[in-house]
């Protein structure tokens, strides 16, 4: 055979095997399993108000947007999404409405990984507290604190008593039921910045001493998550530094959370889409997700 046939017959054969090798490399690609992915967790989970909402539990008002959804889309894991606005600790071994199972039925053995925001509604802690508060600022025109002077620490003692000790129960049941999943407890962005800001009383009507009063139950609230995510080795996503500058007090496109008032979301004081993004992102930063 002539050389210029072989060498035509070596390149033929050297391209052909270079289209094996990369058909071969691709189908194993394709193959490689994705995360088993189940999403636990009330509103903020959810991302509730925030559109478009998921047609498959309007009970729910859980958003197609939430950061679960974020999450699973970039990663490109499987996912069971089961957060659920409104929902307490006691829901995740409780059915919250009817149809709606208890959430920790979705884990399972296969379950690789487990994202959740609960406990704010434990204790009606969230909604009692901003009323109340914003209740009182309204009535003291947003001077003096009000909210704190009636309420001392009725809010911090239900968070310890109560919400700790069923935040511990709840992730010990999650790990029971998913025992090889990865688990990452979210805290609470903020919702007010950690001094009064006089423009943002008609959005957020807290008296400006109970701006810092809100604010410190918030930090507590997260800390007992962090503490019963560390007792139950569970992972805590920590939104304290991340989510500061951008609490409901700024201006839109920068606040991750909705005020009170004249907010854009169809539920106030909750993350909105640019919230629940970045939710996504920094969860993602902390587990090492791609």
């Amino acid at each position: 055979m002539p050389k210029h046939a072989v060498r035509r017959v070596m390149t033929a054969t050297a391209a052909a095997v270079g289209t094996l090798a990369l058909s071969v490399t691709a189908a194993a690609a394709d193959t490689t399993p994705s995360l088993d992915y189940v999403a636990l967790g009330d509103s903020y989970s959810a991302g509730s108000g925030v559109l478009p909402v998921d047609p498959t539990n309007l009970l729910c008002l859980r958003s197609t947007a939430d950061y679960p959804h974020v999450i699973a889309s970039r990663t490109g894991a499987r996912l069971d999404d089961v957060t659920c606005g409104a929902a307490e600790t006691k829901h995740f071994t409780q059915s919250q409405y009817p149809g709606v199972a208890p959430q920790v039925d979705a884990l399972g053995a296969d379950t690789d990984l487990v994202t959740l925001t609960i406990g704010g509604n434990d204790n009606g802690t969230f909604i009692n507290a901003v009323t109340a508060c914003g209740t009182a600022g309204l009535l003291s025109g947003g001077k003096g604190s009000p909210c704190k002077d009636m309420h001392g620490t009725s809010f911090d003692d239900q968070i310890e008593a109560n919400t700790y000790p069923a935040l511990k129960e709840a992730l010990r049941t999650v790990r029971a039921k998913a025992p090889g999943a990865r688990v990452a407890a979210l805290g609470y962005p903020w919702i007010v910045p950690a001094t009064a800001d006089p423009s943002c009383f008609l959005k957020l009507p807290i008296a400006s001493g109970d701006v810092p009063y809100l604010r410190s139950i918030q930090a507590h609230l997260n800390a007992v998550v962090e503490r019963a995510a560390a007792e139950t080795g569970v992972t805590y996503v920590d939104f304290a530094q991340a989510s500061d500058g951008h609490d409901a007090c700024k201006a839109a496109g920068t606040r991750w959370i909705e005020p009170l008032l004249f907010g854009t979301n169809l539920v106030p004081v909750h993350p909105n889409a640019l919230g629940e993004r970045r939710m996504a992102e920094h969860t993602m930063d902390v587990l090492g997700l791609e």
